[in-house]
């Protein structure tokens, strides 16, 4: 059973991070930065409700896996990529991240996005989406993307405040 989707990755990564406090130049860049892209174009897509989009950022193989924890116990629920391309909304869901820390090695990407996420309107939760990645020709694709569901002091809201 999956109880933690989590790639970590060897100490001699490639990587670059954008933390609070760090300076502009820590930003993302080369194979960090598009991979960085992908994951801001998978919430862009989210964020229209447009699942066909998302699902184009993936593998065939691709899994989706959210995790809460109620009362002391942790859950996850997991999707294929056939099954999130399917699904339908009912509701205009805003999803916005930010301070990004991102490892490159060879093939293999992981973003780890902090988060919050609007439902019509209104404040819903954050959380952490951490995005898995391979390479696939000249282009990052999603091999799995979990992420965690939370309120605060567990996770932050946007500093930006709340979506205009």
């Amino acid at each position: 059973m999956w109880t933690v989707l989590v790639c970590l990755l060897c100490a001699g990564c490639a990587s670059a991070s954008s933390r609070p406090g760090a300076p502009t130049s820590a930003a993302p860049t080369g194979e960090a930065a598009a991979a960085l892209e992908v994951a801001h174009a998978a919430l862009a897509a989210i964020s229209r409700e447009d699942m066909v989009a998302f699902t184009d950022l993936m593998i065939d193989e691709a899994l989706v896996l959210p995790v809460s924890e109620r009362n002391g116990t942790v859950r996850y629920a997991a999707s294929t990529r056939a099954a999130e391309r399917a699904r339908t909304f009912d509701v205009d869901i805003v999803e916005r991240g930010f301070d990004p820390t991102v490892h490159v090695a060879g093939g293999v990407a992981s973003v780890w996005l902090p988060y919050d996420l609007y439902i019509d309107g209104a404040w819903s939760h954050c959380g952490v989406d951490t995005f898995t990645m391979v390479r696939v020709g000249d282009a990052w694709r999603i091999a799995s993307l979990a992420w965690t569901v939370e309120q605060p002091p567990q996770c932050s809201r946007h500093p930006d405040g709340p979506p205009p």
